[in-house]
């Protein structure tokens, strides 16, 4: 979330000046930059805040959170794609609205743009956890369950 944050900032900070200075489609380019780094920096600010787990989760409640974050990375490369694909229809209809071309390629180009880091973001993200998870799972593993002569038995290798 760090790095979703720093993304955002850096986003406002360079698409805040680069603003004053631009011309045609350029300008709703930096503009809609500046949304998606309000955007950006806002989730990943909160999301860092409030997602510290002070609380020590079973083995069990690790499994379960570390499938919800996969799926969630993965969901949120699938929209990433339409992110882009949207960028790419609104970008495709500059072409056909002259009145509103500057505004069109601009947005266009900045939800592509966006829509590109933040599948790259997404992706290193989910395949980073679910090379945790692989660890994870491998864990249980080592822990046999069974019956024992006199009752139940518990085998843990180290």
């Amino acid at each position: 979330m760090i790095l979703l944050g720093a993304w955002g900032g850096a986003s406002l900070l360079y698409n805040g000046i680069a603003v004053g200075s631009a011309t045609g489609s350029d300008i709703y380019f930096h503009r809609m930059n500046l949304i998606w780094g309000g955007v950006n920096l806002t989730i990943g600010t909160i999301s860092f805040l409030f997602t510290k787990n002070k609380d020590r989760l079973s083995y069990s409640q690790s499994i379960k959170k570390q499938m919800t974050i996969e799926k969630i990375y993965l969901f949120n490369t699938g929209l990433d794609v339409a992110y882009i694909a949207g960028g790419l229809y609104i970008r495709e209809r500059a072409n056909s609205n002259t009145a509103k071309y500057d505004r069109y390629k601009g947005y266009g180009k900045s939800i592509i743009l966006q829509g590109s880091a933040l599948f790259l973001f997404d992706g290193i993200m989910y395949i980073i956890h679910q090379k945790h998870g692989i660890k994870l799972y491998k864990l249980a593993d080592n822990i046999n369950i069974g019956a024992a002569f006199n009752g139940l038995g518990c085998i843990v290798k180290f």
